[in-house]
């Protein structure tokens, strides 16, 4: 095994797990404009000062290279003083725009359209909790059937919502009249004949951060938790016309971090003393208990992949620019995604192709088509893989890679260099910083409810003594690896491993492949912390699942339904729900 490793707490630690586009400019900056704790001015900055500083960025200068840069300080100091003055909503992106592409490779581009697998639904279940809990591809036979009707899918839904949700902390806003409304219209359309394809009439959960006009949208953090969304997303409104049902919204960790909001902790199914991880924890929790067919995710590092991973769901971070997030809160500008969140691999298939498609109102979307075939041959894929991942993982793992060999597709060895990928942790939290500076600024960051060294306030405050220099030599870097992944990628249909693997959720992330987290099978753990660390010893264990991941070439999330379904069919685990939801 060659590269770092990358734990899930040294991920949570060493920067941020989240998504994604709304907002207004901030209030006053109470800390900014030179007032100092006494409300005077800032002393003068002196050579004595310069010392002190050179430490926070391994520099050392002489007296007299102190002594001219203090000489021109003023200047600069002013000239950002007054730049911060200036307001700049969440909405308004940076001028340098990342690009996942390679100028020196060309990309496939199909045509997009969607081929679902021939397997049947089977008779419509009696009982209400089985309905809930059948994936997506079932309930769009039954209610083509006539077996079932939108209406009474989003009503066992919402009775499952008023039952349940408040003992997960999943929601933060229920929509019973929007659902009811657009399911009554699903059902009739549906009934004269007009299809709009694998989503219609089905209901979901969207997360927090993504705008839907008229309801609340308070990205889980208390400065916001009265905020009303003017506008649809671009990802609210292609849902809608796909014929999906909204039934509410879905919580996540405060500014897309983590698992705390303002209103408690989202809570895992499967453990309810623990957290649901996050930062699409209430997408991830919800869909797991069956109290939506399916949640609408984001990631920025991790916040798909990380909350599937704890709630046993199957998440599909797509390839960066893929999914537009206007109308969506923008964390990382360079790095959030939005995806679905599902209880089958063939699900994330069908809602991916929904939402895909260029959006001129977001400056990083790009336009490429969407092939997916569910029910595809996987035999002959050439597939990555590293021994000393499985090794280090666990035995849900090595069955994954096992059903990936008796699939018949190729394992290839692979190798990825060892590079120092922690220090790609600078662009998330000098972005994430700039997003949200007027919290830091104002004292506002303080409202926060997760206060800790690794929580976004103090990251923040941390990512002001980046040095612009260094921002920059790490986007360099950056490119260095999204061309290193690019070779390691060439003649590969996909890769698979632990979801955390040799760094590969970070570099990935930063490169912007896609990864699909699908669920493997199942530990018997401790209650574990936001880290994944054990909360305390000698405590009683649990019964939890857990996912293993596929990566694929940019834009080629074809390969990772096609093979994530006949890997989840192999391993037989995901039609098993959470006990005390059943």
């Amino acid at each position: 095994m060659s590269g770092i490793k990358t734990s899930r707490r040294d991920l949570l630690k060493g920067g941020a797990v989240a998504v994604v586009t709304a907002g207004a400019a901030g209030p006053a900056l109470a800390r900014q404009e030179g007032a100092g704790a006494a409300g005077g001015s800032t002393p003068a900055v002196t050579s004595e000062t310069l010392q002190c500083a050179e430490s926070l960025f391994d520099i050392s200068y002489t007296d007299a290279e102190r002594e001219m840069v203090v000489a021109e300080i003023d200047g600069w100091i002013d000239r950002m003083t007054r730049q911060r003055a200036h307001a700049k909503p969440n909405t308004l992106s940076p001028a340098t725009v990342f690009d996942p592409r390679l100028r020196s490779r060309t990309y496939r581009d199909p045509e997009s359209r969607v081929t679902p697998s021939a397997d049947a639904a089977g008779p419509l279940p009696s009982d209400p909790a089985e309905i809930a809990f059948a994936p997506v591809w079932k309930q769009g036979q039954w209610l083509r059937s006539g077996a079932l009707t939108s209406r009474r899918l989003t009503d066992i839904y919402l009775d499952r919502i008023a039952a349940h949700g408040a003992r997960l902390e999943c929601f933060v806003t229920v929509t019973p009249e929007i659902a009811r409304a657009q399911a009554d219209a699903a059902d009739r359309e549906l009934a004269a004949g007009e299809d709009r394809g694998p989503l219609h009439g089905i209901p979901y959960g969207m997360k927090d951060i993504i705008d839907v006009a008229g309801v609340r949208a308070t990205w889980g953090a208390t400065p916001f938790q009265d905020r009303v969304a003017e506008i649809d997303a671009t990802a609210t409104t292609k849902l809608r016309e796909a014929g999906a049902v909204l039934l509410g919204k879905t919580t996540n960790g405060a500014i897309a971090y983590g698992d705390r909001w303002f209103g408690g902790i989202t809570r895992n199914p499967w453990n309810l003393e623990e957290g649901s991880s996050g930062s699409s924890a209430g997408s991830a929790s919800a869909t797991a208990a069956g109290l939506v067919a399916f949640g609408i995710g984001t990631e920025t590092l991790g916040s798909i992949v990380s909350p599937s991973n704890r709630c046993g769901t199957t998440g599909l971070r797509p390839t960066f620019g893929r999914v537009s997030r206007h109308g969506a809160m923008a964390l990382c500008w360079s790095l959030d995604k939005i995806g679905p969140i599902c209880r089958s691999v063939e699900d994330t298939g069908y809602v991916l192709a929904a939402l895909n498609g260029y959006d001129a109102a977001d400056a990083g979307s790009l336009g490429m088509g969407l092939e997916i075939d569910a029910g595809r041959s996987v035999a002959g894929m050439r597939v990555g893989y590293n021994p000393a991942w499985f090794d280090a993982g666990t035995d849900a793992d090595r069955a994954a890679l096992e059903a990936a060999r008796d699939a018949g597709v190729e394992l290839v060895e692979i190798e990825l260099p060892a590079l120092p990928y922690d220090g790609l942790f600078a662009v998330v939290e000098a972005e994430s910083a700039a997003a949200f500076e007027h919290l830091t600024l104002s004292g506002e960051d303080d409202s926060l409810v997760w206060q800790d060294p690794a929580a976004w306030p103090n990251t923040w405050r941390r990512a002001r003594f980046i040095s612009a220099v260094d921002l920059i030599n790490v986007d360099r870097f950056r490119r260095e690896v999204m061309e290193m992944m690019d070779g390691v990628m060439d003649g590969l249909d996909a890769m698979i491993g632990p979801n955390f693997a040799n760094a590969l959720l970070v570099i990935t992330n930063y490169t912007g492949h896609p990864q699909l987290a699908f669920k493997s099978g199942y530990n018997q753990v401790p209650t574990r912390s936001i880290f994944g660390d054990p909360v305390s010893e000698n405590a009683a264990t649990h019964r939890v699942p857990q996912t293993t991941s596929l990566w694929a070439p940019l834009f080629e999330e074809g390969n990772l339904v096609a093979l994530g379904r006949e890997l989840e069919r192999r391993l037989a685990v995901a039609d098993d729900h959470p006990p005390a939801f059943r």
